[in-house]
């Protein structure tokens, strides 16, 4: 048994039993994954995936319990490196961050660039999805850390760094009967038209509804996506009344929509940096959190990743409006 057999494996597993995608995943010939995948079976003395015809069609109970403990071994693998990388000061290797779209493309991009000048031999890999995927690719050791947000709930999983707290805004065309109001909408006045906001407005449980259900009212949800652009988009297309986070606001934006302040009517939501407390956090990732949460002592990220040494009382994060400066004030006063 060896540790390329072990990743060979969970790739299968990872990629949906599909093993031409598993190869590409790993960079690896088709053939080559199925000669060690036999091997291991054949060591094992069972099989780990059930076949119909030449594919594979389930992962036996065996496979289960293997495939669970080769994540282990993998992790475990993957730490030792990193402890020998962060013992011999090396400043290049990968960081993984697993994320939505709208903290990707608006939240992201400035704390990215200044590790990049800090350490130019760094490559980062953006992981998109929404935010139970992004869990479950931390969970699955995809991801080296995730960033989140929350309304009102800290995550459960691993080390929950508060990043910064945003609010949604309601955006229009400049031509629309509440952009003339003069003020900010009521949940009464957005629930009288068709909404478009993100896919997560989809479930039960979203704040969004809950907010329109407090309220006893029910939005009408026209068109979701997990892009903050399409949202835009389809707002200009006159679709509806869009509900989007603030970070997505650009200046350009201005042009043709108008932006309304909807402080007060959903909960402030806090965005998060997530960590796996079983994963030895490389000196560059310290830096992308300093970077992305300047307001959090860098010691006391450390002691409490490495030690569990915290009482989970982080200082209160910043306000996106507090640390986007200017752009946002232009944009919100179109």
């Amino acid at each position: 048994m060896t540790l390329t057999q072990l990743r060979y494996l969970i790739a299968i597993a990872d990629s949906g039993l599909n093993i031409t995608l598993a190869a590409e995943r790993v960079h690896a010939t088709q053939p080559g994954i199925s000669k060690q995948l036999k091997q291991l079976e054949d060591e094992l003395g069972f099989q780990l995936f059930a076949r119909k015809g030449k594919s594979l069609d389930a992962i036996t109970p065996a496979g289960s319990q293997v495939i669970e403990r080769a994540r282990v071994i993998q992790a475990e693998a993957a730490n030792i490196r990193a402890l020998a990388a962060n013992l011999r000061n090396e400043a290049q290797g990968e960081l993984r961050i697993a994320t939505t779209h709208t903290q990707a493309r608006f939240a992201l991009p400035a704390p990215i660039a200044a590790l990049k000048r800090r350490y130019p031999q760094v490559s980062v890999h953006l992981q998109p999805g929404g935010d139970a995927e992004i869990l479950e690719l931390l969970a699955r050791g995809q991801g080296d850390l995730a960033v989140i947000s929350t309304a009102g709930t800290v995550p459960s999983v691993g080390l929950a760094l508060p990043a910064y707290r945003w609010d949604r805004v309601a955006l229009v065309p400049r031509g629309h009967a509440l952009a003339t109001l003069g003020r900010a909408p009521t949940l009464a006045e957005l629930a009288a038209y068709p909404l478009v906001s993100y896919e997560s407005s989809l479930k039960p449980e979203s704040s969004l509804r809950r907010a329109f259900g407090a309220a006893g009212l029910e939005p009408r949800l026209g068109f979701t996506a997990r892009d903050a652009d399409l949202i835009k988009t389809y707002v200009r297309a006159g679709l509806g009344v869009g509900v989007l986070a603030e970070m997505a606001l650009l200046p350009e934006d201005a042009a043709d929509l108008r932006v309304l302040p909807a402080d007060g009517l959903f909960p402030t939501c806090t965005t998060w940096i997530v960590l796996r407390h079983d994963r030895v956090l490389r000196d560059f990732a310290l830096e992308f959190i300093a970077q992305f949460a300047p307001h959090l002592d860098r010691r006391d990220v450390r002691r409490a990743f490495d030690h569990g040494v915290h009482d989970g009382s982080w200082p209160e994060p910043p306000h996106w409006r507090e640390i986007s400066g200017a752009k946002a004030s232009i944009v919100r006063a179109a």
